[in-house]
């Protein structure tokens, strides 16, 4: 069984005491630490708190939490054999820095009975602590809230139907076990912390929702004892199905359990510390880019659209840019957009302009964001938003944008706005109540202050949504469509004024058509996109107003 370890030599514990005492003499070790606490009393804004520590590496500890040879997940184990030659090479530097290493693969003692690493731990004299320390450590409501993820199911994401077995044996491979590290399950790592003098614990591994919180080495007990913990954030992954809550995808679940660790247990770091250049990241984590182009005077959505997806979207893990222009039309950069170079990288678009002809250089950008079948959101004045005439050559139209891409043709208005003149009554269309994008949305008509628009000739491929008329009236326009073209997911909806945005029946329209569009999971019914309003960052991050509101200087559109 030895032949299956690197060499690992018994030695007198006399010569470890010498070993890891002279060790002292290295020099502290920076880390850079990110942590979370609340940023108003009585709230559930969070600041994020980033500082570098210094730690004595001979007293300092690096836990490996589990990181098994083979999980019954299959998923789980894929990660696992990804994540660990990055995790051997931390190990490395840590050892070499003269930090004591513990693993930690539980319920595989039996493999290691032989090995010195296993005997190394089962040496250390028990001591007597603050509270127990065998067994699982579970949620401390004294402590934390429930965890941000639902991982009742088990957490399976890619096979959420695999059967629960002991499928693991040993710790993964990959992972070199060396002289002098130790080997256990059990709270033998306390007793060897405490034998050593060691108070700092750097902690990694699987699964961050359940292991690397709650076993009896682990951060959970580890705090407890009075240790001063880390997490190593981008050293661990999560147990959790995306298609359970909160419904992101499983590295965003990761991610919501790493920000909890912050804010209630302790600071995190990252691998780059120990081996500098850029964190770990799992090859299938890639964070799509919205990117709102928002170009009108009338609806005030170069403020709602960036409240909004600060609220709804960057939580859940999408990174958002916003392309601007000045909302006043008679200005003299009406048509000039600020950073419009982020359309290149953008995964999708969501368009709420109103008879702008941006630089040419930006509708080359706009063209080939279409022509590469990548998903476009249109809100409100989107169906008319490149209709004029170019101030110079220097700039450009597009004026079939509506039919071209949004797949329905901007006739004008109704002008029904109140209080001044009728409600629009919206419906949903019935033989579309199914479709996701109307998911967890009341069936019941509701009446808003956006003044009806008159689309016409919708594209056979397009399914409108939602319908509407003028009260007191006949004549029915769609609302909201989903139209697929080339491969290309497009959502409009001409509703999208500032009373429309404090409805939760729009916004949760809006998010699902986002959502639907990227191709993404879209929340299932019980979702209630109203609590979001309650755990929304701090809104200093929230993109910047161009000027303050103007009044409208041309009739609505």
């Amino acid at each position: 069984m030895i032949a299956h370890f690197v060499r690992a030599v018994a030695v007198p514990t006399l010569i470890f005491v010498s070993t890891w005492m002279g060790a002292s003499a290295a020099e502290p070790m920076t880390l850079h630490t990110r942590a979370r606490t609340q940023a108003v009393t009585g709230t559930d804004r969070i600041k994020v708190i980033e500082k570098q520590v210094q730690w004595d590496p001979a007293r300092t500890a690096v836990v490996v939490c589990d990181m098994w040879d083979k999980h019954h997940c299959p998923d789980a184990t894929e990660r696992v054999a990804e994540m660990a030659p990055r995790m051997n090479e931390v190990l490395k530097a840590a050892r070499a820095r003269g930090m004591l290493i513990i693993h930690c693969p539980s319920d595989t003692m039996g493999f290691y009975k032989d090995h010195p690493g296993r005997k190394l731990a089962q040496a250390a004299p028990k001591v007597e602590t603050r509270v127990p320390l065998e067994g699982w450590c579970a949620v401390n409501g004294a402590k934390e809230p429930p965890l941000p993820i639902d991982d009742s199911d088990g957490g399976c994401d890619g096979s959420p139907d695999s059967p629960s077995y002991k499928a693991w044996t040993r710790q993964h491979p990959a992972l070199e076990i060396m002289d002098g590290d130790a080997i256990t399950d059990s709270a033998e790592a306390f007793y060897l912390m405490r034998q050593r003098g060691i108070t700092n614990v750097v902690i990694m591994g699987v699964h961050i929702n359940m292991c690397v919180l709650g076993r009896p080495f682990a951060i959970r007990q580890m705090v407890a004892q009075g240790q001063n913990v880390l997490l190593m954030r981008d050293m661990t992954d999560s147990m959790y199905n995306h298609r359970k809550r909160p419904w992101v995808s499983h590295f965003r679940g990761t991610e919501l359990v790493v920000e909890h660790i912050e804010q209630y247990w302790c600071p995190s770091v990252t691998s780059a510390d120990f081996l500098r250049g850029e964190p770990f990241r799992f090859k299938g984590h890639v964070t799509k880019k919205i990117v709102l182009i928002i170009g009108e005077n009338e609806y005030s959505t170069w403020e709602t659209l960036p409240e909004f997806a600060r609220r709804e979207l960057e939580w859940r893990g999408y990174e958002v840019s916003a392309v601007m222009a000045t909302h006043r039309e008679t200005a003299p950069n009406a048509n000039t957009f600020a950073s419009f170079e982020a359309i290149r990288d953008a995964d999708i678009i969501v368009v709420s302009v109103r008879r702008r002809t941006p630089q040419k250089a930006m509708m080359d950008l706009l063209r080939a964001h279409v022509t590469a079948g990548k998903p476009v959101v249109g809100l409100r004045t989107a169906n008319h938003a490149f209709q004029a005439t170019p101030p110079s050559a220097n700039f450009a139209a597009w004026n079939d944008f509506d039919t071209a891409v949004l797949g329905g043709h901007y006739a004008g208005h109704y002008n029904n706005k109140p209080p001044a003149a009728p409600h629009s009554l919206i419906e949903v269309v019935e033989s579309s109540a199914a479709h996701p994008v109307l998911t967890g949305m009341k069936t019941a008509p509701f009446r808003v202050t956006s003044h009806l628009y008159k689309c016409r000739g919708l594209a056979p491929t397009a399914v409108p949504l939602l319908r509407g008329r003028v009260e007191g009236q006949e004549t029915v326009e769609p609302v909201a469509w989903v139209h697929i073209t080339d491969g290309r997911r497009v959502f409009y909806t001409s509703l999208g004024n500032v009373d429309d945005f404090k409805l939760p029946v729009f916004r949760r329209m809006l998010l699902n058509g986002i959502l639907w569009s990227l191709n993404d999971l879209v929340p299932p019914v019980e979702f209630d996109i109203a609590a979001t309003d309650k755990k929304a960052p701090d809104p200093a991050g929230a993109a910047p107003t161009p000027e303050a509101s103007p009044k409208a200087e041309n009739p609505p559109e």
